[in-house]
This record gives structure tokens, sequence and C-alpha cells, in this order.
């Protein structure tokens, strides 16, 4: 709710009240105004830091202008425009940050690991993870000791689906798992072999330390905070998700990201007004395809179809603006529908090639799914579970695999494991996934 819409609700309760009931209703009004007056001091706080980011950007930009050779400066303006794409998630300024540290790299190519650490960033958020990973691999080469650099390396590892490179890298960095250049990486590893619970605690403890420190920027502390509620989404628990997206929010008002993870949630919960609501507070300030299919999905469950398929051409809209290899989300989201199977199927088997990865596999699947090639599928869902992965997605499509081949013991399992990691993972697959599981016989 918009703070003066808080406001007014406040002011209008106390018409009327009397005694008892009347001061109780000030109390209320009184921590609403104080509640109020704490968002406004954030939200005045973001609106400076964005406003002193900027005038830093124009003045190291002024300073590039006036150098051609100063690798320092254009390191600078690379992070500077990386960090405004996060806050802001605006596409153009990762590439922004891409081409200015790669103008630093190039005025000096050794002992300039700012420069590097940007590059391997704006490259990641295109998706251009082995160009991201010859950058990470530079940095490890240049100072093997700091655990940051070999923490970007272990994700890119996974990203790349070399598990055995990052069970090295992940496994020789457990002593500095706390640290917090480490811990969401290391969290993330921890998920992807099945340690669910022991993810959950380095994340719970990299976000309060996150909060505790006063020398991060608001998006980033507020992006610890995301990675706790994502995973509590994902797990099912609802409830630890919202306190966490709230917590979030509270130190980034309106940032797009939570509030389309918001959107997510209140979708898990069948609110689909609320979902929609959310997700055009979080759209209108950056085209996520993510929460675009969330309200996609809302829009049809909520006897919209034609407001769902507008979403959906938004979503592809967005997808096509993006440089790099294939939407992964985009994909799911087309095959859920039985849209362009063939067109998915072919650009994920040639993702593959590049990234044989833990979802580059499930995406395969899926799309073999749904040609019909469930053998196929069959095959390619075994290699997507090699690691243990406690995922209720790729559960649910091993069921259904397992289902279309006739083996109703092997459905029954996943669809079972589906449900029981996150009763909520889709507003239709969950429910078709309790469909399949009452018409297999007992």
């Amino acid at each position: 709710m918009r703070i003066g819409a808080v406001l007014a609700v406040a002011a209008l309760a106390g018409v009327g009240a009397t005694g008892a009931r009347a001061a109780a209703l000030r109390a209320d009004d009184a921590r609403t105004r104080a509640t109020a007056e704490a968002l406004r001091a954030v939200e005045r706080a973001r609106a400076a830091e964005g406003a002193r980011r900027d005038a830093d950007l124009r003045f190291y930009q002024v300073r590039v202008a006036q150098d051609p050779y100063g690798a320092n400066d254009r390191a600078r303006v690379a992070a500077l425009f990386m960090q405004r794409a996060r806050e802001t998630g605006d596409y153009q300024d990762y590439l922004n940050a891409e081409a200015a540290a790669r103008a630093s790299l190039a005025a000096r190519g050794g002992h300039n690991a700012p420069a590097l650490v940007t590059l391997a960033g704006a490259l990641m958020a295109q998706h251009r993870f082995v160009e991201a990973r010859a950058a990470a691999e530079a940095l490890v080469k240049g100072d093997g000791t700091r655990p940051s650099y070999r923490s970007l390396l272990g994700e890119l590892q996974m990203e790349l689906g070399d598990y055995a490179g990052a069970r090295a890298t992940f496994g020789a960095l457990e002593p500095v798992r706390a640290n917090l250049g480490v811990a969401p990486r290391y969290a993330r590893w921890l998920e992807m072999i099945g340690r669910t619970n022991d993810a959950r605690t380095v994340l719970y403890a990299a976000a309060h330390d996150a909060a505790a420190r006063g020398d991060l920027p608001r998006e980033q502390v507020a992006w610890f905070h995301l990675r706790v509620g994502d995973l509590e989404l994902r797990n099912g628990r609802l409830d630890a998700a919202q306190e966490a997206f709230r917590a979030g929010l509270a130190a980034s008002p309106e940032d797009y990201r939570l509030l389309g993870e918001m959107a997510r949630l209140a979708a898990a919960r069948g609110e689909w007004t609320a979902s929609l609501q959310l997700g055009e507070r979080a759209v209108a300030q950056v085209l996520d395809p993510a929460t675009l299919a969330v309200m996609s999905d809302a829009a049809l469950a909520s006897g919209d179809p034609a407001k769902a398929e507008e979403y959906a051409r938004v979503m592809e809209v967005s997808v096509r603006r993006q440089t790099g290899a294939l939407h992964r989300g985009w994909g799911i989201f087309l095959l859920d529908r039985g849209r362009r199977v063939n067109q998915v199927a072919t650009q994920a088997a040639h993702d593959l090639e590049t990234r044989p990865d833990v979802y580059g596999y499930d995406l395969l699947a899926w799309a073999l799914h749904g040609q019909r090639k469930d053998a196929e599928a069959a095959r390619a869902m075994s290699t997507a579970l090699r690691l243990g992965t406690r995922d209720a997605t790729l559960f649910y499509h091993a069921g259904m695999i397992e289902r279309a081949l006739g083996h109703d013991a092997a459905a029954k399992r996943y669809l079972s494991s589906a449900l029981e990691v996150n009763p909520y993972f889709g507003p239709v697959q969950a429910r078709k996934a309790r469909a399949v599981l009452d018409s297999i016989p007992d």
C-alpha cells in the first residue's frame, strides 16, 4: 500500500471513535505514521544514493574523456554502470558495464581485477557464461587466495555444468563459507547437491550479516534477503518467504526483484489479484520475463485468457531484447503451453553443447516429452537428476515423463517428491501432479 493510502486509512479509522477504542485507534495511527515516515526516510536515502551514484558516473566519464589511457577510471565507470544495472534492471547498463570494463582491460590487461570482476558480472547478466568463466579464471590466476574470486569461478562452473570443478572449488571454500562474497554461491552449490537445509543455514546467516553491516548498498542488502526468500518459496515455506521479502523491501522499497518475488508468492497462495497488482508494480520498472510469466499464469487462473496472452507477448518482447543463449524460463513457459515445442527442443540441444548443466538437461527432457519422445526424455531427465537436486519442478517433469512411459511406480515416487518439496510449485503444475497421483492405482 502506498504511504499516502496508509495515512488516509489511518485517518478515516479514527472518525467517530470514542473512549478506549479511540485511544487504541490513536495509538495505531501513531504507529502507522511512524512506519510511513520510516518508509519515507528509506526512500529519501535510496534516492540520495542513486543521485550520488549518477554524479560519480558523470564525474568519471568526464575523466575518461580527458584521459584516453586511464584504466582505473574506466574500471570505475564500469563498476558504476554495473551497480545501476543491478538497482534498476536496465539491460543497457549491463552492456555499458561490459564495454567500459573491456576498455579498462585494453588499457591495462594485467593487475586489473576490478575490471575483470565487473566484466564477469556483466557477461553473466547476459547469460554469456563461457566468456564470464574466462574472466573468473583470469581473476583466480591473478590472485588465487581471494575467496570471492574462487567462489565466482565456482558459480560459473555450476552454470556450465562442470560439477567436478565446482565440487573441488566449493570444497576448498568450506572453511570460509560465511564470507559474504562466498556464502550465496556456496549455498547454491549445497542446493544443487540436495543439501537444502544446510543451504538455508548459510543464507540466513549471510542475510543477517549483510543487514548488520553499514557499508553495503541497499540493493545488495535487499538481494541477500531475496535469496533467502527465493529458497523458502521454492521449498513451499510461504510465511518464511514473505518475511524475507518484506525485510528486503524494508531495505529497498519498490525493488522490482522483490516485488516480482512477492507476486510469485501471492500466486502460490492463489491470490491472483494481489499477484497481478504486485507484478504490475514490478514490471512498471523492469520488464522481467519471470515476473511476466507469473502474471500470465495469474491472469489465466483468474479467468482472463486475453490478459494472460498479453502478458505472454510482452514476455517474448522482453526475452528478445536480451542477447546470449536460450532464455530457459521462456522455453519452459512455451513447453508448459505446448507451443513451439520443436523449436525449443532444437535450441535446448544446441545450448547443451556449451552449457551441459542440470537445468539444460531438464529443459531438453521436457521438450522431448512434448515431442512424445519419452524414452529419450527419460535419459535426459536422469542426467538432470544426477546430483540429487531437490527441486519440485525437476521431480514434476521426471514424474510426468515416467507416467507417459507407463512406469507408474516411478511416476508416483517423483510426483510425490515434487509435492513434498513444494506443494505450491506451480498454479497449474501442482494441480496436474495431484490429478495424476490420484489416477495411479495403489
